[in-house]
């Protein structure tokens, strides 16, 4: 029995149909500018990989499964406006998702995550009713391609479930979503559309008869896959090694049960041409990464492998299986699709197909180089090389389909072009790709390996920590690391003879080769301030000899001076205003806010003036003011140099996703209610806390206590530390760690209430709420000629005026340990100048000190 060529009364050719496949092979050019550029771009890499996934393989499979469902398994043809709208839909969500994500837009991710979902959902169940609304003319040999789709997107609304997990803030669990994700997707949603189609497809284009036990192949096959399919995603959900290989293998075994109808008939019929052997080198490709992976999971025999792993094999799996496989589909099909009978079938067949054996070499040869541990320039050559395979055949293709979709037709004399055409091409997309590529981040110096074994060391950035952070090589022997972020924050690591990854996101490898290691060196992450929390390493030749940590700073650090004090007797810059210290009224009951994360330069002191991190362009960020049961809602946009987040005492929830750390550029939502009074503290909670907080983010909420009574003055006072330098430099890291500030401040400036006084009246009584920020000071706040005859200090009453004849004592000091927060309240005999201190006087006499001027 020999493959059926589509009927003609179910043929899905049209315009719609045609302008879908130039949408394909549209997401594939997009994936190789991506590729080449999205580091200029300031874009993660992976946007390429799901421009790939998502935009070209996924709008293939949707119109070419619904094509063969109608071809061969006798289904009507669906309406050319049903498909367009669904095809419109499914592109429209796409790129929600690849915009929402690059932006950390949760709404649109969320938005575009759940209409994949819903339209693979609806795809499956449209083919499944079509199959049985046809019974009576039976689906034919071909049926087992429907239960394949079916399966496949299942595991696609799967895999854009965990996807949009992902997205909106997984926590701990990141590694483990991430892992099930990229499986179900590859080896789901494109493996087993896939593997089904190649059951038949394959000896269509071998020209060969499709064997008897095909039926029985597809039959015994797919429950194998499914099954090794769902243990792998439970075993990486569970953080299982056993399982997760367990379902690998079993996957696996679920190939070769399709590989053997299929090795039949290419003995029978050699393979020859380009899409025969681009689909066997795929199905290859993908039969080698399953049970690769799987072997390297069972040799590690830990969960943390597990990262590095899934990494190794990602590039087999995009650029040796899924790449490779759609060329080759759309090389065997496009001719049928855009052709108008046998002359112009030939000229198509012949475009597509020049130079196709360079083509196949380069993206067969570049799977290993991009998927090995290779010294560069061999990873980077290993991309190029793919990435020139793939430009060349869009370049090529849409020669072919663009007229067509046009005008209709095509003319085969116009569409035959000299043969050098496509070395040119080639050339040109090599060369600019070389030069795109080569530009992205690879400017660790190349070192000439001349002698010695090699060792590869893994390692993972996580919790602020390098693991291992020692590493021990013999003199003379070439190192090699391989570094894996699994943290939710990005990291680096830079050697200190200038070798450095690029900044990883989370999941993110990158290979450093250190050449000859003839001597100890340091290692370190360079993001602000994650070297001084621990973030470090240290490599060690024979013997023990370790390298000295004292002149081993970043070259940002050497010869930082020591800053100069501050003079607190000096006058504040011309057009100076202090902060407002009065507590605004609370408004309404749902407190929204928008919070910049923006970096300012901030008077600290009279006349000086120091860079800072700042919420809202000021250090402090805004004072909020709300009562028990209001509701909060903030918005939190980093713009920007480095990652920042935000952490509210006032809120209880739990903090991996609201208080996550967001990249610049991205912006999250942090709702809170209110359910406790208190003067609480809100701070960046990216490590290390103490650097961001000591350069200005941190803010205070004041929570009223219920039934509180109106007095005629209120303020806000914050007290902090003052770190002088530039913010994360070693001077001011080894002055947090030695706890030696600068000077301390109440509302982010020293002394700044001595030139701009607090106001009162005799006889009035004022409220003075006072937090402290820290980082690691407390604060005995004292208010020179007062006494206090309320104390209210985390959220409880220390002390009440007396009632009525009653006598009671009074207060002299609010003490607070750093995060604390309280308020003092008093009235003043007499006019004059009252002075207030941090009664610590190393504290209030090196600013910590302002006045209140209380008229008559």
């Amino acid at each position: 029995m020999t493959a059926q060529a589509p009927r003609r009364r179910n043929s899905l050719r049209g315009p719609v149909f045609l302008w879908a496949n130039v949408v394909v092979l549209g997401w594939l050019a997009v994936s190789v500018g991506l590729l080449a550029a999205h580091s200029w771009l300031g874009l993660p890499g992976w946007v390429a990989v799901h421009a790939l996934l998502l935009g070209a393989v996924t709008n293939a499979i949707v119109i070419w499964s619904e094509h063969f469902a109608v071809a061969w398994c006798r289904m009507p043809s669906p309406p050319q406006r049903r498909l367009a709208l669904g095809l419109t839909a499914l592109n429209l969500c796409v790129i929600a998702v690849l915009v929402g994500v690059s932006t950390d837009t949760a709404a649109l991710t969320g938005v575009g995550g759940t209409g994949i979902t819903v339209i693979a959902v609806v795809h499956t169940v449209h083919l499944r009713r079509a199959t049985r609304s046809t019974r009576s003319e039976a689906p034919g040999t071909f049926g087992y391609l429907i239960g394949f789709y079916g399966a496949a997107g299942i595991m696609l609304a799967s895999g854009a479930v965990l996807g949009a997990l992902l997205a909106l803030g997984s926590g701990q669990w990141y590694v483990r979503l991430w892992s099930a994700h990229v499986h179900l997707t590859l080896l789901g949603w494109v493996g087993l559309t896939v593997l089904g189609t190649m059951l038949t497809l394959w000896p269509t284009t071998l020209r060969a008869r499709i064997g008897s036990d095909t039926h029985t192949a597809a039959r015994r096959a797919l429950p194998v896959l499914c099954a090794g399919l769902a243990l792998t995603a439970a075993g990486m959900l569970a953080a299982v090694v056993w399982l997760t290989a367990a379902g690998l293998l079993c996957y696996a075994v679920g190939v070769g049960v399709v590989a053997v109808p299929l090795v039949r008939s290419a003995v029978a019929r050699r393979p020859q041409g380009p899409a025969a052997w681009m689909l066997g080198a795929a199905t290859g490709w993908l039969a080698a990464a399953v049970v690769y992976e799987a072997g390297r999971l069972l040799v590690a025999g830990s969960v943390q492998a597990l990262p590095a792993v899934t990494a190794e094999t990602l590039p087999i799996l995009i650029v040796g299986f899924t790449a490779q496989v759609l060329m080759g589909a759309l090389t065997q099909l496009l001719p049928m699709l855009v052709g108008r009978g046998p002359a112009e079938h030939k000229v198509v067949a012949e475009l597509l197909c020049a130079g196709w054996p360079a083509r196949v070499a380069a993206i067969n040869v570049a799977v290993p180089l991009v998927a090995g541990n290779w010294p560069d320039p061999l990873p980077l050559l290993g991309w190029v090389l793919a990435a020139a395979a793939v430009a060349t055949f869009v370049v090529q293709a849409l020669r072919v389909a663009l007229p067509m979709a046009r005008r209709g037709s095509i003319s085969a004399q116009r569409q035959r072009i000299p043969g050098t055409g496509t070395g040119v091409v080639a050339g040109l997309a090599v060369v600019v790709l070389a030069v795109a590529v080569a530009a992205t981040g690879h400017d660790a110096p190349t070192q000439t390996v001349t002698s010695g074994p090699t060792r590869t060391v893994d390692v993972t950035l996580q919790a602020m920590r390098m693991n291992p952070d020692v590493v021990e090589v013999a003199a003379g022997a070439r190192l090699v690391l391989r570094v894996t972020n699994v943290d939710a924050m990005p990291h680096d690591l830079r050697v200190e003879t200038g070798e450095k990854t690029p900044v990883l996101g989370q999941g993110e490898t990158a290979t450093l080769d250190l050449g000859v290691i003839d001597g100890p060196r340091q290692a370190w992450c360079t993001v602000a301030g994650h070297r001084a929390a621990g973030m470090t390493m240290t490599i060690r030749t024979d013997g023990g000899e370790t390298a000295s940590t004292h002149d081993t700073h970043s070259p940002g650090d050497m010869g930082a001076a020591m800053p100069a004090a501050l003079d607190l007797g000096a006058d504040p810059s011309p057009g100076w205003t202090p902060r407002d210290a009065r507590l605004q009224p609370v408004a309404g009951t749902v407190h929204k806010i928008e919070l910049t994360v923006a970096e300012r330069d901030v008077e600290v002191a009279p006349g000086r003036f120091e860079r800072r991190w700042t919420f809202g362009g000021s250090a402090p960020g805004p004072t909020l003011h709300g009562r028990v049961g209001d509701q909060f809602e903030i918005t939190l946009v980093n713009d920007g140099t480095m990652g920042h987040s935000i952490d509210f005492h006032a809120g209880m929830l739990a903090p991996d996703v609201p208080m996550r750390t967001i990249a610049p550029g991205e912006r999250l939502t942090y709702r809170f209610t209110a359910h406790h009074a208190g003067a609480w503290l809100y701070h960046c909670s990216t490590m290390p806390m103490a650097l961001h907080i000591a350069n200005g983010m941190f803010g205070a909420v004041i929570i009223d206590p219920p039934g509180l009574a109106p007095v005629d003055r209120e303020y806000v006072l914050v007290s902090s530390q003052l770190y002088l330098g530039e913010p994360g430099s070693q001077t001011q890291t080894d002055n947090l760690r030695a706890g030696q500030p600068d000077g301390w401040a109440f509302n982010g400036m020293a002394a700044q209430y001595d030139h701009a006084p607090l106001t009162a009246v005799v006889g009035e009584r004022a409220r003075i709420w006072v937090v402290n920020a820290g980082p690691g000071d407390s604060t005995a706040f004292h208010v020179v000629g007062g006494q206090f005859d309320t104390v209210y200090s985390e959220g409880a009453w220390l002390l009440r005026p007396s009632v009525g004849t009653e006598k009671s004592g009074a207060a002299q000091v609010l003490n607070l340990a750093p995060a604390q927060g309280g308020f003092v309240e008093l009235t003043f005999p007499e006019a004059g100048n009252y002075p207030f201190v941090d009664h610590d006087m190393r504290h209030g006499e090196n600013g910590a000190h302002g006045v209140i001027a209380v008229a008559g």
